[in-house]
Parts: structure tokens; sequence; C-alpha cells
């Protein structure tokens, strides 16, 4: 199957700059693909767009993966309603760590380089940036910009100077690779294809080359109509300090019927043949869930490794047991009776008191498999806690 057949039939394709896309196949290409520091992570969403990036890696294209030290200060407004609250030093040099760790580990077996921008911009003045990008960037293409008009329109909240200038400042992260690195294509999601246009225009003006760019779309839940990749507790994140293993394996494991076979394309490198094997055996016994099962498995093995794949399946096929102790998030406590409200909501399994309440009235909370049915609750060591369909708690009692 050639590149372009793959991202199409895994659904990897949404805008490109290309004239026949099956370019991609007739020449080599080296590209890069960028994440944000906004988080000391990256979530499932960010992993599809880095699975796109993985089938370009393995069709022979050079890659430069970047974190974004210096558009982490400013922060992408797109999709944002209001201005962002800048992250101080400190915390972009933890979650640009992070990042990179992640990028390591889930293109350990390929071939790229890591670069930040921060590195390019920490001694590029301002009156050079002006002359060189700012002089090139048409301010009419930017007021055009959707997120834009909804922030400066009527009953918008405006955005700052700041804000304003991030398509600048990606764009020039293109041109400088192109310049330093000869990268000639950019890698991204549906959500950045102004700002990554915005480098093609640089390249254009500045160079007199042509540069492209292809995005990738949106994941969104198949039965919900939503963005993809969130639980009821949030974001799933690939750091299993953030989202555990355990947890990770579940998220997976109880996605939907509908959207499964569409999740085993993006999320997984199994072959297509690999994939209709799977789905015939889900179809055939969908209440057997080896589709889910099959997914679960594979997506662990690639963000977390294989050991830890293989602990999360044997601790989900013999869950309540000790086999899950590894893997699955821990509560440690000092004494026996609670209320299960306070208790969840106080060490951050739900988000307030009033969400664990309706979660234990639509009967979501249960004790050892049984169903919790008021907040009085008493716990003892080893226990376990199920929080709605996804979540599993540990109890471990504090040395007295």
């Amino acid at each position: 199957m050639t590149l372009f057949e793959e991202l199409f039939w895994r659904g990897f394709v949404n805008q490109s700059t290309f004239r026949d896309p099956a370019i991609i196949d007739d020449q080599k290409f080296t590209f890069y693909f960028g994440v944000d520091p906004s988080a000391d992570s990256m979530t499932v969403g960010n992993l599809a767009m880095a699975m796109m990036v993985r089938h370009f890696m393995n069709h022979g294209h050079k890659a430069i993966l970047l974190v974004g030290g210096a558009t982490g200060m400013i922060g992408d407004p797109d999709g944002k309603n209001e201005e962002r609250n800048l992250k101080p030093p400190e915390e972009i040099a933890k979650n640009k760590a992070g990042i990179t760790a992640e990028y390591r580990r889930i293109f350990a077996d390929q071939d790229f380089t890591i670069v930040d921008n921060y590195d390019w911009f920490k001694d590029l003045k301002y009156l050079d940036f002006l002359r060189e990008v700012g002089k090139h960037m048409s301010m009419t293409q930017l007021l055009d910009r959707e997120f834009v008009q909804s922030r400066i329109g009527v009953g918008g909240k405006g955005i700052s100077y700041a804000e304003f200038s991030y398509s600048l400042i990606q764009g020039y992260d293109f041109l400088h690779l192109f310049r330093t690195k000869g990268a000639t294509l950019q890698l991204a999601g549906a959500d950045q294809w102004g700002n990554s246009i915005a480098g093609v225009e640089l390249i254009r003006k500045l160079e007199g080359k042509t540069a492209h760019v292809w995005t990738g779309p949106l994941i969104m839940n198949v039965s919900t109509g939503k963005k993809f990749g969130k639980s009821e507790d949030g974001a799933i994140w690939l750091n299993p300090q953030k989202t555990s293993i355990f947890d990770f394996y579940q998220f997976w494991l109880n996605t939907d019927d509908k959207g499964v076979e569409e999740y085993l394309k993006v999320y997984t490198l199994l072959s297509r043949t690999e994939i209709d094997n799977v789905m015939q055996e889900f179809l055939n016994h969908k209440p057997g869930r080896a589709a889910q099962k099959r997914l679960a498995y594979e997506v662990t093995k690639i963000v977390h490794g294989e050991k830890a794949a293989n602990e999360a399946k044997t601790a989900t096929e013999n869950l309540f047991t000790k086999d899950t102790q590894a893997i699955m998030p821990t509560l440690e406590i000092e004494k026996n009776k609670h209320d299960i409200t306070e208790l969840l909501a106080m060490n951050g399994f739900t988000s307030s008191r009033s969400a664990a309440l309706r979660v234990l009235e639509q009967g979501g909370i249960k004790l050892n498999r049984q169903k919790v049915i008021t907040q009085a609750i008493t716990l003892h060591d080893g226990d376990t806690l199920q929080v709605g369909k996804k979540q599993f708690i540990r109890i471990k009692m504090k040395p007295s």
C-alpha cells in the first residue's frame, strides 16, 4: 500500500496544498510536526496526529519533531474564546521535558530530530522580526481567520497583540526549518491549517520556493459527535502520572462499537488485513468486544510499551485480583468510614462533590463489584472502587 493509499484508508486526509497528493509517494520530503507545551503531556488527540506522522516516517520521509518553547510562551488562540493566562518559564520548561520524553517513547524505533523553537527565537530582535516577518504577513489574511473574527466581533472578548501574532511566530518556524534543515512540508491537525499556511507564504515570499502543508482531521467520537479523547473526568493523557496505565487501557477498552474500527485505523499500526480480521471476529460476536480488546492492547503498547500493555491486559482479565495492584491507581486512607462523595472529590477522582454525587445517584460507584447506594461507606485495605465505567481505584490503609 502506498503512503497516500494508507493515509486515505486510515482517515488521515483533510486539507493539503498539494495539487496531486500522490506526490508524497513520488518524492521524499523533510517534514516537521510540532506540539506546544501547554501541559507536561500530550493527549490522545495529539496522539492521533502523531500516528499520522508515524506513517510518513515509515514510508521514508525525514522527520523533525518540534517542541514549541517559544509558541508555548504565547499559546495558540485558535479555538479559544478568551485570552489565555501566560505560563511561567519554569512550567514551560517542565512541560517541554514531558513532551520530549513522549516523542522519544512513541517514536522509539524511528529516526527523527527534535528541535525547540525557543532556540531560534530567544536571540531574535524585535525590529528584525518585524522587518523580516511582519513586513510580509498580510493583515487581511490574519483578520479573515475565523477565531479572530469571533474575538473582535460583537460580543467577542477581544484579542491581544501577543495572541494575534501567534501565526507569525509559527510561520517563522517553518521558514527557519526550511532554511536550516530543508523542511518543505508541515504536518498538522486540521485546526492548524491557517497557522501552517502562514509558513508556506513566508517561504514563497522570502525564498521564492514552494512548501506544503498536510493536515489530518480532528478525531471525533462517532457516537456523540464530540471531540474524541475525553473521559468522564477529563482528557486522556499519555503521561502515566496523569492518566494511569490501567485507566488508559480501560479508556480504549470502553470505546463504543460504532467508532472502534475507525479508532483501530487511526491509533494502531495494524495492517488492513489484521484490522479486517479483528472486525470480522468482533461482528461475529459483539459481546466479546474483540475489537476493543485489540485496540486497548495495541495503543497501550505504542504509548507505554509492550510490558505495560501485557500487565494492563492481564490486570483487566483478572480484574479485582492482586494482578491489578501494580498499575491500578491507589488511594491511601487513614480511617475506614468515609463520605464517598467527599473522598472522591478531595483526591481528584471527580471534579467536585456534586459530580461524585451525580455518579453515585446514577449507580456508577461500585465497591468490590457491588453498587454503592449511600454516601456513607466503609473501606478496607485491598478494596477496589469503581467510579463510572472506566476508573478503578485500589484502597490502601496507611500504617497506624
